[in-house]
Protein backbone atom coordinates (compact mmCIF):
# COMPACT_ATOMS: atom_id res chain seq x y z
CA UNK A 1 0.00 0.00 0.00
CA UNK A 2 1.20 3.88 -0.51
CA UNK A 3 2.19 4.59 3.50
CA UNK A 4 3.28 8.29 2.58
CA UNK A 5 3.68 10.63 0.17
CA UNK A 6 5.64 14.00 0.30
CA UNK A 7 5.05 16.41 -2.40
CA UNK A 8 7.49 19.84 -3.24
CA UNK A 9 6.96 22.48 -5.04
CA UNK A 10 3.80 21.21 -7.47
CA UNK A 11 1.63 23.70 -8.38
CA UNK A 12 0.52 25.42 -5.52
CA UNK A 13 1.75 22.86 -3.27
CA UNK A 14 4.52 24.23 -1.36
CA UNK A 15 5.62 21.14 0.49
CA UNK A 16 2.87 18.43 1.76
CA UNK A 17 3.46 15.42 3.89
CA UNK A 18 0.55 12.78 3.99
CA UNK A 19 0.26 9.37 5.69
CA UNK A 20 -2.20 7.27 4.30
CA UNK A 21 -4.31 4.68 6.03
CA UNK A 22 -4.48 1.14 5.01
CA UNK A 23 -8.31 1.11 3.84
CA UNK A 24 -10.41 3.78 2.56
CA UNK A 25 -8.75 7.17 2.32
CA UNK A 26 -11.16 10.10 0.88
CA UNK A 27 -9.73 13.73 -0.42
CA UNK A 28 -12.02 16.23 -0.80
CA UNK A 29 -12.46 20.08 -1.06
CA UNK A 30 -13.68 22.87 -2.77
CA UNK A 31 -13.41 22.93 -6.45
CA UNK A 32 -10.08 24.49 -7.26
CA UNK A 33 -8.56 23.79 -3.98
CA UNK A 34 -5.93 21.62 -5.18
CA UNK A 35 -7.60 17.88 -4.93
CA UNK A 36 -6.39 17.23 -8.81
CA UNK A 37 -2.88 18.53 -8.10
CA UNK A 38 -2.58 15.91 -5.06
CA UNK A 39 -3.44 12.59 -7.82
CA UNK A 40 -1.01 14.71 -10.63
CA UNK A 41 2.14 14.78 -8.26
CA UNK A 42 1.31 11.11 -7.52
CA UNK A 43 0.56 10.23 -11.18
CA UNK A 44 4.43 12.16 -11.17
CA UNK A 45 5.69 9.58 -9.19
CA UNK A 46 4.39 6.53 -10.40
CA UNK A 47 6.34 7.60 -14.26
CA UNK A 48 3.73 9.77 -16.25
CA UNK A 49 5.22 11.98 -18.71
CA UNK A 50 6.92 15.18 -16.49
CA UNK A 51 5.97 18.43 -17.20
CA UNK A 52 7.49 21.38 -16.35
CA UNK A 53 4.17 23.66 -15.84
CA UNK A 54 4.08 21.60 -12.73
CA UNK A 55 7.11 22.89 -11.00
CA UNK A 56 5.73 25.64 -8.56
CA UNK A 57 6.01 29.17 -9.70
CA UNK A 58 9.64 30.80 -8.75
CA UNK A 59 11.17 27.40 -8.11
CA UNK A 60 14.37 25.44 -9.69
CA UNK A 61 12.63 22.38 -9.05
CA UNK A 62 9.66 19.81 -7.77
CA UNK A 63 10.21 16.51 -6.44
CA UNK A 64 7.64 13.62 -5.04
CA UNK A 65 8.20 10.23 -2.98
CA UNK A 66 6.40 8.12 -2.31
CA UNK A 67 6.54 5.07 0.29
CA UNK A 68 4.81 1.67 -0.47
CA UNK A 69 4.85 -0.69 2.65
CA UNK A 70 4.28 -3.95 0.13
CA UNK A 71 4.72 -7.99 0.71
CA UNK A 72 8.07 -9.47 -0.15
CA UNK A 73 6.58 -11.93 -2.12
CA UNK A 74 4.67 -9.35 -4.29
CA UNK A 75 5.35 -9.04 -7.69
CA UNK A 76 6.83 -5.83 -7.70
CA UNK A 77 9.25 -7.00 -5.18
CA UNK A 78 10.56 -9.40 -7.56
CA UNK A 79 10.67 -7.01 -10.30
CA UNK A 80 13.01 -5.37 -8.37
CA UNK A 81 15.34 -8.38 -7.34
CA UNK A 82 15.96 -8.58 -11.17
CA UNK A 83 17.08 -5.50 -11.38
CA UNK A 84 19.26 -6.00 -8.11
CA UNK A 85 17.52 -3.51 -6.42
CA UNK A 86 16.98 -4.81 -2.24
CA UNK A 87 13.60 -4.30 -0.77
CA UNK A 88 12.64 -5.26 2.67
CA UNK A 89 9.04 -5.09 2.29
CA UNK A 90 9.64 -1.48 1.45
CA UNK A 91 9.85 0.68 -1.97
CA UNK A 92 10.94 3.77 -2.12
CA UNK A 93 10.33 5.92 -4.88
CA UNK A 94 11.42 9.52 -4.91
CA UNK A 95 11.35 11.72 -8.56
CA UNK A 96 12.46 14.84 -8.93
CA UNK A 97 12.12 17.32 -12.06
CA UNK A 98 14.20 20.57 -12.85
CA UNK A 99 13.45 23.72 -14.52
CA UNK A 100 15.26 23.04 -17.74
CA UNK A 101 13.37 19.82 -18.31
CA UNK A 102 15.81 17.18 -16.35
CA UNK A 103 13.85 14.50 -14.74
CA UNK A 104 15.76 11.75 -12.06
CA UNK A 105 13.97 8.56 -10.43
CA UNK A 106 14.71 6.16 -7.94
CA UNK A 107 13.87 3.43 -6.33
CA UNK A 108 15.11 2.92 -2.90
CA UNK A 109 17.95 4.82 -3.45
CA UNK A 110 19.15 3.32 -6.78
CA UNK A 111 18.73 5.15 -10.11
CA UNK A 112 16.29 3.33 -12.87
CA UNK A 113 14.80 4.31 -15.72
CA UNK A 114 11.42 5.81 -16.60
CA UNK A 115 10.49 2.23 -18.15
CA UNK A 116 12.37 0.42 -15.26
CA UNK A 117 9.78 2.74 -13.14
CA UNK A 118 6.92 2.40 -14.94
CA UNK A 119 7.15 -1.64 -14.91
CA UNK A 120 7.54 -1.83 -10.84
CA UNK A 121 5.10 1.02 -10.29
CA UNK A 122 1.88 -0.97 -12.48
CA UNK A 123 2.30 -4.06 -10.12
CA UNK A 124 1.86 -1.40 -7.06
CA UNK A 125 -1.40 1.37 -8.25
CA UNK A 126 -4.36 1.08 -10.38
CA UNK A 127 -5.28 4.75 -11.15
CA UNK A 128 -8.86 5.00 -12.01
CA UNK A 129 -10.15 8.24 -13.09
CA UNK A 130 -12.61 9.49 -16.48
CA UNK A 131 -9.55 8.10 -18.52
CA UNK A 132 -10.33 4.89 -17.61
CA UNK A 133 -13.99 4.98 -18.65
CA UNK A 134 -12.42 5.43 -22.33
CA UNK A 135 -9.93 2.66 -21.39
CA UNK A 136 -13.30 -0.08 -20.91
CA UNK A 137 -14.62 0.97 -23.73
CA UNK A 138 -11.90 0.20 -26.40
CA UNK A 139 -12.33 -3.47 -27.31
CA UNK A 140 -9.11 -4.64 -27.16
CA UNK A 141 -8.74 -3.33 -23.69
CA UNK A 142 -11.87 -5.24 -22.97
CA UNK A 143 -9.84 -8.67 -23.78
CA UNK A 144 -6.94 -7.27 -21.59
CA UNK A 145 -9.33 -7.50 -18.73
CA UNK A 146 -11.13 -10.99 -18.99
CA UNK A 147 -7.58 -12.32 -19.72
CA UNK A 148 -6.45 -11.02 -15.80
CA UNK A 149 -9.57 -12.33 -14.77
CA UNK A 150 -8.37 -16.10 -16.36
CA UNK A 151 -5.13 -14.97 -14.90
CA UNK A 152 -2.50 -17.99 -14.97
CA UNK A 153 -4.46 -20.67 -16.65
CA UNK A 154 -3.92 -18.73 -19.82
CA UNK A 155 -0.60 -18.14 -19.33
CA UNK A 156 0.81 -21.16 -20.61
CA UNK A 157 -0.84 -21.19 -23.63
CA UNK A 158 -0.40 -17.70 -24.47
CA UNK A 159 3.60 -18.61 -24.09
CA UNK A 160 2.62 -21.88 -26.47
CA UNK A 161 1.42 -19.42 -29.12
CA UNK A 162 4.00 -17.28 -29.42
CA UNK A 163 6.15 -20.20 -29.56
CA UNK A 164 4.43 -21.46 -32.72
CA UNK A 165 4.34 -17.76 -33.86
CA UNK A 166 7.67 -17.92 -33.93
CA UNK A 167 8.67 -21.23 -35.69
CA UNK A 168 6.12 -20.58 -38.32
CA UNK A 169 7.37 -17.03 -38.93
CA UNK A 170 11.28 -18.54 -38.95
CA UNK A 171 9.86 -21.52 -41.69
CA UNK A 172 8.82 -18.17 -43.79
CA UNK A 173 11.68 -16.57 -43.83
CA UNK A 174 13.52 -19.79 -45.02
CA UNK A 175 10.74 -19.92 -47.80
CA UNK A 176 11.61 -16.50 -48.85
CA UNK A 177 15.39 -16.97 -48.53
CA UNK A 178 15.01 -20.19 -50.65
CA UNK A 179 13.00 -17.90 -53.27
CA UNK A 180 9.75 -17.71 -52.29
CA UNK A 181 6.64 -19.29 -54.46
CA UNK A 182 8.05 -20.46 -58.02
CA UNK A 183 7.24 -17.93 -60.09
CA UNK A 184 9.60 -15.73 -57.59
CA UNK A 185 11.98 -18.52 -57.61
CA UNK A 186 12.34 -18.12 -61.61
CA UNK A 187 12.81 -14.27 -61.01
CA UNK A 188 15.89 -14.46 -58.58
CA UNK A 189 17.61 -17.77 -60.47
CA UNK A 190 17.26 -15.64 -63.28
CA UNK A 191 18.74 -12.83 -61.86
CA UNK A 192 21.51 -14.62 -59.94
CA UNK A 193 22.21 -16.47 -63.18
CA UNK A 194 22.94 -13.04 -64.77
CA UNK A 195 25.38 -12.16 -62.07
CA UNK A 196 27.43 -14.99 -61.86
CA UNK A 197 28.14 -15.10 -65.36
CA UNK A 198 29.08 -11.06 -65.67
CA UNK A 199 31.38 -11.65 -63.03
CA UNK A 200 33.21 -15.13 -64.09
CA UNK A 201 33.00 -13.97 -67.61
CA UNK A 202 35.67 -11.06 -66.23
CA UNK A 203 38.27 -13.46 -64.96
CA UNK A 204 39.05 -11.15 -62.22
CA UNK A 205 42.64 -11.00 -60.44
CA UNK A 206 42.60 -9.34 -56.62
CA UNK A 207 44.76 -6.41 -57.20
CA UNK A 208 44.02 -6.03 -60.70
CA UNK A 209 42.10 -2.46 -60.68
CA UNK A 210 44.98 -0.79 -59.65
CA UNK A 211 48.04 -2.58 -61.84
CA UNK A 212 45.94 -1.36 -64.87
CA UNK A 213 45.51 2.02 -63.28
CA UNK A 214 49.11 2.02 -63.15
CA UNK A 215 49.74 1.00 -66.65
CA UNK A 216 47.13 3.23 -67.79
CA UNK A 217 49.08 6.65 -66.22
CA UNK A 218 52.27 4.98 -67.87
CA UNK A 219 51.19 5.13 -71.31
CA UNK A 220 49.42 8.32 -70.49
CA UNK A 221 52.75 9.99 -69.94
CA UNK A 222 55.24 7.91 -72.67
CA UNK A 223 56.28 11.11 -74.30
CA UNK A 224 57.25 12.59 -71.09
CA UNK A 225 58.93 9.73 -69.76
CA UNK A 226 61.45 9.44 -72.97
CA UNK A 227 62.24 13.18 -72.98
CA UNK A 228 63.28 12.64 -69.35
CA UNK A 229 65.40 9.31 -69.88
CA UNK A 230 67.14 11.01 -72.96
CA UNK A 231 67.95 13.76 -71.27
CA UNK A 232 69.19 12.03 -67.95
CA UNK A 233 71.39 9.90 -70.72
CA UNK A 234 72.24 12.75 -72.46
CA UNK A 235 74.10 14.78 -69.61
CA UNK A 236 75.72 11.74 -67.93
CA UNK A 237 77.21 10.02 -71.54
CA UNK A 238 77.17 12.24 -73.77
CA UNK A 239 80.88 13.74 -74.83
CA UNK A 240 81.90 16.40 -72.15
CA UNK A 241 79.01 14.97 -69.95
CA UNK A 242 79.31 14.12 -66.37
CA UNK A 243 81.51 10.48 -67.04
CA UNK A 244 83.81 12.50 -68.66
CA UNK A 245 84.02 14.83 -66.27
CA UNK A 246 84.41 12.06 -63.59
CA UNK A 247 86.96 10.64 -65.83
CA UNK A 248 89.65 13.30 -65.64
CA UNK A 249 88.79 14.05 -62.37
CA UNK A 250 90.27 10.44 -61.53
CA UNK A 251 93.20 11.37 -63.59
CA UNK A 252 94.07 14.43 -61.33
CA UNK A 253 93.98 12.30 -58.43
CA UNK A 254 95.71 9.33 -59.33
CA UNK A 255 98.59 11.51 -59.81
CA UNK A 256 98.99 12.24 -56.10
CA UNK A 257 97.15 9.27 -54.61
CA UNK A 258 100.56 7.87 -53.36
CA UNK A 259 101.10 10.51 -51.31
CA UNK A 260 98.50 10.14 -48.87
CA UNK A 261 95.78 8.28 -47.59
CA UNK A 262 93.29 11.21 -47.94
CA UNK A 263 94.00 11.18 -51.58
CA UNK A 264 93.75 7.45 -51.90
CA UNK A 265 90.61 7.56 -51.06
CA UNK A 266 88.76 10.29 -52.85
CA UNK A 267 90.97 8.48 -55.52
CA UNK A 268 88.52 5.20 -54.41
CA UNK A 269 85.31 6.93 -54.04
CA UNK A 270 85.64 8.62 -57.99
CA UNK A 271 86.06 5.35 -59.17
CA UNK A 272 83.04 4.18 -57.75
CA UNK A 273 81.30 7.11 -58.71
CA UNK A 274 82.41 6.76 -62.51
CA UNK A 275 80.94 2.72 -62.10
CA UNK A 276 77.47 4.01 -60.83
CA UNK A 277 77.36 6.78 -63.39
CA UNK A 278 78.35 4.72 -66.30
CA UNK A 279 75.46 2.08 -64.93
CA UNK A 280 72.94 4.61 -64.88
CA UNK A 281 73.75 6.03 -68.38
CA UNK A 282 72.79 2.08 -69.55
CA UNK A 283 70.11 1.56 -67.37
CA UNK A 284 68.27 4.67 -68.73
CA UNK A 285 69.35 4.24 -72.40
CA UNK A 286 68.16 0.29 -72.01
CA UNK A 287 64.75 2.05 -70.49
CA UNK A 288 64.62 4.33 -73.11
CA UNK A 289 65.02 1.61 -75.85
CA UNK A 290 62.41 -0.27 -74.61
CA UNK A 291 59.95 2.36 -74.16
CA UNK A 292 56.84 2.30 -76.52
CA UNK A 293 53.21 2.90 -77.14
CA UNK A 294 51.06 0.24 -78.12
CA UNK A 295 47.63 1.87 -79.14
CA UNK A 296 45.87 -1.89 -78.65
CA UNK A 297 47.21 -2.02 -75.40
CA UNK A 298 45.89 0.80 -74.46
CA UNK A 299 42.50 0.50 -75.62
CA UNK A 300 42.28 -2.98 -73.89
CA UNK A 301 43.66 -1.24 -70.33
CA UNK A 302 40.77 1.50 -70.72
CA UNK A 303 37.91 -1.15 -71.52
CA UNK A 304 39.09 -3.22 -69.00
CA UNK A 305 39.27 -0.11 -66.26
CA UNK A 306 36.00 1.13 -67.36
CA UNK A 307 34.60 -2.83 -66.86
CA UNK A 308 35.97 -3.81 -63.78
CA UNK A 309 34.47 0.39 -62.45
CA UNK A 310 30.97 -1.66 -63.76
CA UNK A 311 31.27 -4.28 -61.54
CA UNK A 312 32.60 -2.48 -58.72
CA UNK A 313 29.51 -0.60 -58.81
CA UNK A 314 27.14 -3.26 -58.95
CA UNK A 315 28.88 -5.53 -56.41
CA UNK A 316 31.66 -4.58 -54.09
CA UNK A 317 34.47 -1.98 -53.83
CA UNK A 318 36.78 -3.94 -55.01
CA UNK A 319 37.65 -7.42 -56.71
CA UNK A 320 37.90 -9.01 -53.13
CA UNK A 321 34.19 -8.16 -52.41
CA UNK A 322 33.07 -8.66 -55.89
CA UNK A 323 34.54 -12.39 -56.08
CA UNK A 324 32.75 -12.60 -52.16
CA UNK A 325 29.35 -11.90 -54.06
CA UNK A 326 29.92 -14.24 -56.65
CA UNK A 327 30.92 -16.95 -54.17
CA UNK A 328 27.54 -16.27 -52.26
CA UNK A 329 25.19 -15.66 -55.23
CA UNK A 330 26.20 -19.67 -56.18
CA UNK A 331 25.64 -20.78 -53.27
CA UNK A 332 21.91 -19.13 -53.45
CA UNK A 333 21.83 -20.07 -56.94
CA UNK A 334 22.16 -23.87 -56.09
CA UNK A 335 20.03 -23.50 -52.57
CA UNK A 336 17.35 -21.91 -54.91
CA UNK A 337 17.91 -24.05 -57.31
CA UNK A 338 17.49 -26.95 -55.34
CA UNK A 339 14.89 -25.54 -52.75
CA UNK A 340 11.62 -27.19 -54.45
CA UNK A 341 12.01 -30.32 -51.88
CA UNK A 342 13.11 -28.04 -48.95
CA UNK A 343 10.54 -25.18 -49.24
CA UNK A 344 8.36 -28.32 -49.63
CA UNK A 345 9.22 -29.82 -45.92
CA UNK A 346 9.07 -26.20 -44.62
CA UNK A 347 5.13 -25.45 -45.86
CA UNK A 348 4.62 -29.40 -44.37
CA UNK A 349 5.99 -27.79 -40.86
CA UNK A 350 4.13 -24.69 -40.66
CA UNK A 351 0.90 -26.42 -41.88
CA UNK A 352 1.88 -28.75 -38.54
CA UNK A 353 1.90 -25.38 -36.09
CA UNK A 354 -0.86 -23.88 -37.53
CA UNK A 355 -2.81 -26.71 -36.30
CA UNK A 356 -1.50 -26.76 -33.10
CA UNK A 357 -1.62 -22.72 -32.97
CA UNK A 358 -5.67 -23.50 -33.91
CA UNK A 359 -6.24 -26.15 -31.23
CA UNK A 360 -4.21 -24.14 -29.02
CA UNK A 361 -6.64 -20.96 -30.09
CA UNK A 362 -9.68 -22.89 -29.07
CA UNK A 363 -8.51 -23.90 -25.83
CA UNK A 364 -7.95 -20.47 -24.74
CA UNK A 365 -11.26 -19.19 -26.21
CA UNK A 366 -13.22 -22.31 -24.00
CA UNK A 367 -11.20 -20.74 -21.10
CA UNK A 368 -12.16 -17.67 -22.23
CA UNK A 369 -15.45 -18.10 -22.49
CA UNK A 370 -16.03 -20.45 -18.92
CA UNK A 371 -14.23 -16.76 -17.44
CA UNK A 372 -16.26 -14.91 -18.41
CA UNK A 373 -19.83 -16.44 -17.43
CA UNK A 374 -18.86 -15.91 -13.63
CA UNK A 375 -17.30 -12.59 -14.37
CA UNK A 376 -20.26 -11.30 -16.60
CA UNK A 377 -22.69 -12.57 -13.01
CA UNK A 378 -20.66 -10.83 -11.29
CA UNK A 379 -20.56 -7.99 -12.69
CA UNK A 380 -24.33 -7.78 -13.45
CA UNK A 381 -24.82 -8.68 -9.52
CA UNK A 382 -22.60 -5.61 -8.93
CA UNK A 383 -24.56 -3.41 -11.15
CA UNK A 384 -27.96 -4.38 -9.71
CA UNK A 385 -26.75 -3.28 -6.50
CA UNK A 386 -25.68 -0.07 -7.71
CA UNK A 387 -28.85 1.01 -8.92
CA UNK A 388 -29.12 -0.10 -11.98
CA UNK A 389 -31.60 -2.93 -11.24
CA UNK A 390 -32.42 -4.17 -15.03
CA UNK A 391 -28.43 -3.97 -16.05
CA UNK A 392 -27.73 -6.75 -18.59
CA UNK A 393 -23.80 -7.45 -19.41
CA UNK A 394 -22.30 -10.40 -21.42
CA UNK A 395 -19.61 -11.31 -23.42
CA UNK A 396 -20.03 -11.22 -26.79
CA UNK A 397 -17.21 -13.92 -29.42
CA UNK A 398 -16.15 -13.46 -32.55
CA UNK A 399 -16.74 -16.92 -34.44
CA UNK A 400 -14.08 -18.51 -36.09
CA UNK A 401 -12.22 -21.86 -38.21
CA UNK A 402 -9.13 -23.39 -39.35
CA UNK A 403 -9.67 -21.42 -42.17
CA UNK A 404 -10.48 -17.95 -40.72
CA UNK A 405 -8.00 -18.33 -37.60
CA UNK A 406 -6.45 -15.16 -36.73
CA UNK A 407 -2.35 -15.26 -35.81
CA UNK A 408 -2.16 -13.55 -32.77
CA UNK A 409 0.15 -13.94 -29.43
CA UNK A 410 -3.17 -12.97 -27.84
CA UNK A 411 -5.07 -15.85 -29.62
CA UNK A 412 -8.05 -15.49 -32.55
CA UNK A 413 -10.81 -13.80 -29.67
CA UNK A 414 -12.15 -11.13 -30.40
CA UNK A 415 -15.26 -10.29 -27.90
CA UNK A 416 -17.27 -6.84 -27.22
CA UNK A 417 -18.44 -5.96 -23.55
CA UNK A 418 -22.38 -6.17 -24.79
CA UNK A 419 -24.84 -4.20 -22.42
CA UNK A 420 -28.30 -3.34 -21.90
CA UNK A 421 -29.58 -0.92 -19.12
CA UNK A 422 -33.14 -0.65 -19.04
CA UNK A 423 -35.94 -3.79 -19.21
CA UNK A 424 -36.42 -4.65 -22.72
CA UNK A 425 -33.41 -3.31 -24.52
CA UNK A 426 -31.38 -5.68 -26.42
CA UNK A 427 -27.73 -5.64 -25.84
CA UNK A 428 -25.31 -3.74 -27.73
CA UNK A 429 -21.88 -2.74 -27.23
CA UNK A 430 -21.06 -1.07 -24.68
CA UNK A 431 -19.64 1.69 -26.11
CA UNK A 432 -22.66 2.51 -27.86
CA UNK A 433 -25.13 2.54 -25.44
CA UNK A 434 -23.81 3.45 -21.59
CA UNK A 435 -24.02 7.01 -20.56
CA UNK A 436 -21.68 8.49 -18.59
CA UNK A 437 -22.91 7.75 -14.89
CA UNK A 438 -23.99 4.46 -15.84
CA UNK A 439 -20.16 3.92 -16.87
CA UNK A 440 -18.69 5.54 -13.36
CA UNK A 441 -20.58 2.62 -12.21
CA UNK A 442 -20.02 -0.28 -14.35
CA UNK A 443 -15.92 0.43 -13.92
CA UNK A 444 -16.60 0.33 -10.39
CA UNK A 445 -18.37 -3.24 -10.70
CA UNK A 446 -15.76 -4.40 -12.82
CA UNK A 447 -13.18 -3.21 -10.26
CA UNK A 448 -14.87 -4.87 -7.29
CA UNK A 449 -14.69 -7.59 -9.33
CA UNK A 450 -11.10 -7.50 -10.37
CA UNK A 451 -10.29 -6.49 -6.13
CA UNK A 452 -8.82 -10.15 -5.88
CA UNK A 453 -7.19 -11.16 -8.82
CA UNK A 454 -4.80 -8.33 -10.40
CA UNK A 455 -2.05 -8.20 -7.55
CA UNK A 456 -2.72 -4.41 -7.20
CA UNK A 457 -2.56 -3.31 -3.33
CA UNK A 458 -3.39 0.56 -4.38
CA UNK A 459 -6.76 1.72 -5.97
CA UNK A 460 -6.67 5.12 -6.61
CA UNK A 461 -10.37 6.81 -8.03
CA UNK A 462 -10.39 10.03 -9.30
CA UNK A 463 -13.79 11.31 -8.95
CA UNK A 464 -15.75 7.75 -9.85
CA UNK A 465 -18.71 8.81 -8.09
CA UNK A 466 -19.40 11.84 -11.01
CA UNK A 467 -23.30 11.55 -11.88
CA UNK A 468 -23.75 9.59 -8.81
CA UNK A 469 -26.31 10.83 -6.12
CA UNK A 470 -28.39 9.76 -3.15
CA UNK A 471 -29.05 5.81 -2.55
CA UNK A 472 -26.58 4.91 -5.45
CA UNK A 473 -24.10 7.27 -3.70
CA UNK A 474 -24.71 4.73 -0.54
CA UNK A 475 -24.18 2.07 -2.46
CA UNK A 476 -20.75 3.17 -3.84
CA UNK A 477 -19.39 3.66 -0.73
CA UNK A 478 -20.50 0.03 0.22
CA UNK A 479 -18.75 -1.12 -2.34
CA UNK A 480 -15.73 0.89 -1.63
CA UNK A 481 -15.47 -0.34 1.88
CA UNK A 482 -15.61 -3.93 0.10
CA UNK A 483 -12.98 -3.51 -1.81
CA UNK A 484 -10.95 -1.63 1.02
CA UNK A 485 -10.71 -5.26 2.93
CA UNK A 486 -8.18 -6.37 0.82
CA UNK A 487 -6.72 -2.80 -1.30
CA UNK A 488 -6.26 0.37 -0.39
CA UNK A 489 -8.46 2.71 -1.84
CA UNK A 490 -7.61 6.66 -2.03
CA UNK A 491 -10.66 8.67 -3.63
CA UNK A 492 -11.07 12.01 -4.92
CA UNK A 493 -15.13 12.49 -4.00
CA UNK A 494 -17.76 15.43 -3.70
CA UNK A 495 -20.31 12.92 -2.13
CA UNK A 496 -20.63 13.26 1.58
CA UNK A 497 -21.56 9.01 2.13
CA UNK A 498 -18.15 8.07 0.35
CA UNK A 499 -16.48 10.73 2.68
CA UNK A 500 -18.42 8.96 6.05
CA UNK A 501 -17.33 5.40 4.56
CA UNK A 502 -13.75 6.74 4.86
CA UNK A 503 -10.97 5.29 7.41
CA UNK A 504 -8.96 8.21 6.34
CA UNK A 505 -10.06 11.70 5.48
CA UNK A 506 -8.30 14.50 4.30
CA UNK A 507 -9.23 17.69 3.12
CA UNK A 508 -7.64 20.27 0.09
CA UNK A 509 -7.80 23.62 1.04
CA UNK A 510 -6.03 26.58 -0.17
CA UNK A 511 -4.57 29.62 2.09
CA UNK A 512 -3.11 32.84 1.44
CA UNK A 513 0.87 32.85 2.00
CA UNK A 514 3.42 35.58 1.33
CA UNK A 515 0.75 37.24 -1.22
CA UNK A 516 0.91 33.48 -3.07
CA UNK A 517 -1.77 30.77 -2.94
CA UNK A 518 -0.87 27.71 -1.09
CA UNK A 519 -2.29 24.33 -0.98
CA UNK A 520 -2.34 22.80 1.84
CA UNK A 521 -3.12 18.99 2.62
CA UNK A 522 -4.94 18.52 6.48
CA UNK A 523 -5.91 14.94 8.02
CA UNK A 524 -9.40 15.48 9.42
CA UNK A 525 -10.17 14.65 12.90
CA UNK A 526 -13.53 13.20 13.98
CA UNK A 527 -14.63 16.76 14.45
CA UNK A 528 -13.43 18.03 11.15
CA UNK A 529 -14.67 15.33 9.15
CA UNK A 530 -18.31 15.85 10.51
CA UNK A 531 -18.05 19.71 9.47
CA UNK A 532 -16.49 18.57 6.24
CA UNK A 533 -19.80 15.81 5.65
CA UNK A 534 -21.87 18.86 6.55
CA UNK A 535 -20.63 21.44 4.02
CA UNK A 536 -20.83 18.48 1.15
CA UNK A 537 -23.99 18.08 2.40
CA UNK A 538 -24.93 21.65 1.59
CA UNK A 539 -26.36 22.75 4.52
CA UNK A 540 -25.95 25.51 7.14
CA UNK A 541 -24.10 24.09 10.33
CA UNK A 542 -26.89 23.65 12.65
CA UNK A 543 -27.64 20.82 15.13
CA UNK A 544 -30.06 19.05 12.74
CA UNK A 545 -26.90 18.93 10.12
CA UNK A 546 -24.48 17.64 12.48
CA UNK A 547 -26.33 14.94 13.77
CA UNK A 548 -27.50 13.91 10.19
CA UNK A 549 -23.37 13.80 9.44
CA UNK A 550 -22.89 11.65 12.58
CA UNK A 551 -25.78 9.30 11.44
CA UNK A 552 -24.00 9.48 8.34
CA UNK A 553 -20.70 8.11 9.89
CA UNK A 554 -22.34 5.53 11.83
CA UNK A 555 -23.85 3.81 8.88
CA UNK A 556 -20.74 2.92 8.16
CA UNK A 557 -18.75 2.78 11.46
CA UNK A 558 -18.93 -1.02 11.93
Amino acid sequence: MLHRLHIKNIALISEADIEFDGKLNVLSGETGSGKSVILESINFVLGSKADRTMIRFGEQEAMVRAEFVVDENSDAVKLLNEYDIESEGEIIISRRLTADGKSSVKINGNTVTATMLKSVTQRLVDVHGQSEHFFLLNEENQLKVLDEICGSRIFGIKLELAKYLLEIKLRKKEIEELGGDESERERKLDLLKFQISEIEAAELKIGEFEELKAKQNLIANTEKIFEALNGVHSLLGDDGGCIDGVSAAQHYINTISAFSADYEEIAARLENLYAEMSDISETVTDLADNLSFDEEEARYIDERISLIKTLKKKYGADEEHILAFLEDAKAQYDAIADGAATIAKYQKEIAAFEDKFYGLCTQLSELRKHAAQKFCADVTQELHTLNIKDALFEVSFNSYDRQTVVFSPTGSDKISFMFSANKGEPLKPLNKVISGGEMSRFMLAVKTCLKDVNGISTYIFDEIDTGISGYTARTVADKFIKIAQSTQIIAVSHLPQICAASTAHFLIYKEESDKKSVTKVKRLTKEEKIDEIVRLTGDVRSDAAIEHAKELISRFDK
